[in-house]
């Protein structure tokens, strides 16, 4: 099923919704051109909400074409009312807006895309037009104080819409709503999981790498781990993981990917240490797009380093090249890395936006149209231990973005030291799988007045981020208890030199993102 993006700040949502009911889905921007969306051969398709008003100069249409295909189509929000315009329906700017909660009395007896919801419900709205009146030859099903016509159907064509926004779980029965659409009006089996991708990418894997070689960026992290298992599914020996110890790591983490990896997969492990070689790209350094850009540099220098040596100590005679290259790329990398929906370049991820363009490797990367969550689902079937398929999400260029200002090894010693003691105190409270990810942010060019050992310091501020997420797309800050606070905090303004101050982000995502750079 294709989502149509016109916009939303919650397309990848509507897609994951999608998934949990056992439909695959991907998103698609309102810009390809129709032909181009049903060449995609889509068994149904969703039109997003966005932030336009259909009447509003330059804002996207919905082609024509679309509606002549005999698709099944559901419009939400925005992709409701451009849908209600193209077909003969009535838009009106009225001024009456409804945002957030709302109250939605379904006024039909009986309907496809509503049946089994209760005739008052409570829904989330964000639109300040409205359908007026109904297409030809459509059923209104439902009316809310500022939307007289908030959700139709017909059932002939296969063509629903609601105002509301299904995907969002303030919608109570949005997911009733969307499984109605999904199964009742076009009439999908509902039996994708994340077993059909293991056996997906194991097929296309072996096709397009063939008897070449392979290397994968392992970081430690459940992504690259997942990506390695795999791909040495699909083609065993011809695997070789290499580690890059470019010093941008937590406190033991080199010595997990070392040694608990290997011994649950046993793959060919090659450890390349690259501390000093980093450490001088990054020298005097404070930008992070510049950051992210230099570290995804050095990793594809590095490997293609170790993939030469792979290749002399095989004396090229082991069955072929070093050829590609695996990368443990997520489908939120690409989307806020401006890439799969036309949308704009939130930040360059390391594997997207900050690769050279003289790479000298083919990108396998088999979990690019995945989530988190169904990443560790695939990571769980194929065997790997529980420590690492749920692990908290780590960012490639590791600590280089958790340090606000230059990266130095000093600065780098205080913050491995602050994340420890986070990170310990949260597993000792039993938070580990409650939180989806806590950064630890080390304001390096930033100074405070404290007061330590009857003296006046001046040292740098810790800013904690706890976060709870589904799939990184958005998230809300985790109300960690206090007295766990308390406790992070003490520790930290008394074992760390240099932290005097320990402050509390409560940012949701949006308007910030979960990293800071």
């Amino acid at each position: 099923m294709l989502v149509v993006d016109f916009g939303a700040q919650y397309a990848q949502l509507i897609a994951r919704r999608v998934r949990e009911a056992n439909v695959y889905s991907e998103i698609v921007p309102s810009s390809m051109p129709v032909a181009d969306i049903l060449a995609k051969d889509p068994a149904a398709i969703v039109l997003s909400g966005g932030p336009s008003s259909v009447y509003e100069e330059g804002a996207p249409q919905i082609d024509p074409a679309l509606f002549e295909a005999g698709v099944p189509v559901l419009g939400i929000c925005y992709g409701f009312q451009a849908m209600a315009l193209s077909l003969g329906g009535e838009v009106a700017h009225t001024g009456l807006r409804e945002y957030g909660g709302t109250k939605v009395a379904v006024t039909a007896d009986e309907s496809t895309l509503l049946h089994g919801t209760p005739a008052d419900q409570s829904v989330w709205m964000s639109h300040g037009d409205a359908v007026h009146n109904a297409p030809p030859g459509f059923s209104v099903l439902a009316e809310s104080s500022g939307a007289p016509v908030a959700a139709f159907e017909d059932t002939e064509r296969n063509f629903y819409g609601v105002q509301w926004h299904p995907e969002v779980k303030h919608s109570t029965f949005g997911q009733k709503v969307l499984t109605n659409f999904l199964y009742e009006g076009a009439q999908l089996p509902g039996d994708w999981t994340t077993g059909n991708v293991i056996e997906e990418q194991v097929a296309r894997i072996r096709a397009e790498v063939g008897d070449a070689k392979v290397i994968c960026a392992l970081s430690g992290g459940v992504d690259s781990a997942v990506a390695a298992a795999l791909v040495q599914r699909a083609v065993g020996d011809q695997l070789t993981c290499v580690f890059v110890d470019h010093g941008l790591l937590r406190a033991g983490e080199a010595e997990q990917v070392e040694q608990d990896f290997v011994a649950s997969t046993g793959v060919k492990l090659k450890v390349v240490d690259a501390v000093d070689r980093f450490a001088t790209a990054l020298a005097g350094v404070s930008d992070p797009e510049t950051k992210r850009k230099i570290i995804g540099r050095e990793f594809i220098r590095v490997f293609e380093d170790a993939a030469r040596e792979l290749v002399e100590e095989a004396h090229e005679s082991a069955g072929g090249d070093v050829e590609f290259l695996v990368q443990g790329t997520l489908y939120p990398d690409v989307v806020e890395s401006g890439g799969g929906t036309g949308t704009a370049n939130i930040k360059s991820h390391h594997n997207v936006g900050g690769l050279p363009d003289d790479l000298q490797f083919k990108l396998v990367e088999p979990l690019r149209t995945l989530f988190k969550d169904e990443v560790r689902a695939v990571g769980a079937q194929l065997g790997l231990p529980e420590e690492i398929v749920q692990r908290q999400p780590f960012p490639g260029p590791g600590l280089a973005i958790r340090i606000i200002g230059e990266v130095t090894k000093e600065r780098l010693d205080t913050l491995r030291q602050a994340d420890a003691i986070v990170r310990a105190e949260l597993t000792a409270a039993g938070l580990d799988r409650e939180i989806w990810q806590c950064p630890v942010v080390l304001l390096a060019d930033v100074r405070s007045v404290g007061v330590q050992g009857d003296g006046r310091t001046y040292g740098h501020p810790i800013v904690l981020r706890p976060v709870s997420s589904e799939d990184a797309m958005t998230a809300d800050w985790t109300r960690v208890p206090y007295e766990l606070l308390a406790k992070i905090s003490t520790r930290i303004t008394n074992e760390v030199a240099e932290v005097n101050r320990v402050v509390l982000d409560v940012t949701s995502k949006p308007p910030g993102t979960i990293e800071w750079e």
